[in-house]
């Protein structure tokens, strides 16, 4: 961590790599907001989220009874939040429950017949950590690793992440499962992981995960 008054002039610490073991019995696929509404034209469209779905379905197939879903609620009606959240309501009234198709909030069907036996969290935030109790669910499943996917790399993804890394857990991203709706973003998170949080996040393709998770 910089903490000095000035940027700094020295080349970026080389963080130490994260092991790539094999993704055993401790593993779960944490797989953020896919849901109709950012796949649809909406307010919230995440333009290339269809062309990550079939690696995110790939993922879940492979082990639906090890995979959870969260789904983004949003407000009920404009003006309705804490703080800063009560602003953003108003600004996306659009997208709040009162005005969006019920329906819009489900999960993308290629990914919802797969519930049961994969699990739903809900969350009115971009964390999955914060009042869902998903930390203690996956403890007291022995988990210690989550493959995590969805949308958007640069926002819920990333809460997601950091989140994760604060709680212990080695994070392996799936780089051809995420989506944003902002290239330039997406790219840089995923550079930004591989050059300061080697440790802790591992960034693969599907293909490579699905080699490593039995």
């Amino acid at each position: 961590m910089d903490t000095g008054s000035g940027r700094s002039t020295n080349a970026p610490r080389p963080e130490g790599k994260a092991s790539e073991g094999a993704l055993g019995t401790g593993c779960v696929h944490l797989c953020i907001d896919m849901q109709r509404m950012f796949a649809e034209p909406t307010d919230w469209q995440t333009p290339w989220m269809n062309r990550v779905l079939p690696q995110v379905c790939r993922l879940a197939a492979a082990h639906p009874e090890r995979t959870i879903f969260t789904r983004f609620i949003p407000a009920a009606r404009p003006g309705e939040g804490r703080g800063t959240w009560a602003t953003y309501s108003q600004r996306w009234a659009a997208m709040t429950r009162e005005r969006l198709d019920a329906g819009m909030i489900d999960l993308v069907p290629d990914l919802a017949r797969l519930v049961p036996p994969a699990e739903v969290v809900d969350k009115t935030v971009y964390s999955p950590w914060l009042e869902t109790g998903l930390d203690a669910r996956l403890r007291a499943r022995a988990v210690d690793t989550l493959i995590v996917t969805g949308a958007e790399t640069d926002v819920c993804v990333l809460a997601a992440v950091l989140g994760g890394v604060d709680l212990g857990y080695r994070i392996v991203l799936a780089t051809d499962a995420l989506c944003s709706s902002c290239d330039a973003a997406h790219d840089a998170l995923l550079l930004m992981y591989r050059m300061r949080y080697g440790h802790q996040v591992e960034t693969m393709t599907t293909a490579e995960i699905l080699d490593l998770w039995h």
